[in-house]
């Protein structure tokens, strides 16, 4: 989000209600700040559509789902069109109420996302690894030193979990791997 203000204010209002917490703030889609999205372990990115409109990435949600799994939620002082809406898991305006930004984060954290799973395809092995450390809240740099692979390459397996279940959220990824009995509940932070 380009206007630090803009994400101040939004970490302001999570910070007074308490319900969701800034884990970091990208300004530009810079190469720099793209190594900080492949880092990122969030449920949510809450995105200015203004950048990608100024921008080569005209797709938001093409652009951030190569770096991460989160929901993705358009921020905006305008009202968004239909088609640049459908983008994005919720859309928050610039004159949303504290309370109704935190009622439209949760629902697209927890919403199913648009794109459903491509089949009865079963995880493999390693996916099943990685959804368990997933589940049990390590971050992508963290999975990957623990089994000796690249950040992409857990990338890459979360994206193939996210296609074969269909659930693009750490969160519903948890619930699905305690439905699934990979973890149990006290294995989880």
């Amino acid at each position: 989000m380009p206007s630090r203000v803009m994400a101040r204010g939004i970490e302001g209002v999570f910070h007074d209600l308490g319900e969701f917490q800034v884990e970091g703030i990208v300004p530009d889609l810079s190469p720099r700040e793209e190594t900080m999205l492949k880092n990122l372990s969030a449920d949510a990115i809450i995105v200015d559509p203004a950048v990608f409109a100024h921008s080569s990435q005209s797709n938001a949600r093409q652009y951030i789902s190569a770096y991460t799994d989160a929901a993705i939620v358009a921020f905006s002082s305008i009202i968004l069109g239909d088609e640049a809406a459908r983008q994005y898991d919720a859309v928050l305006n610039l004159y949303d109420s504290p309370a109704d930004i935190i009622h439209k984060l949760r629902s697209a954290v927890s919403s199913p996302r648009e794109h459903e799973p491509s089949g009865k395809e079963e995880l493999s092995a390693r996916e099943k690894d990685i959804l368990i450390c997933v589940a049990k809240g390590l971050i992508n740099k963290e999975i990957a030193d623990l089994f000796n692979i690249s950040i992409h390459t857990v990338i890459t397996h979360r994206r193939n979990i996210t296609r074969k279940t269909g659930i693009k959220t750490v969160a519903g990824l948890t619930v699905y791997a305690l439905l699934n009995n990979l973890i149990d509940a006290s294995s989880v932070e």
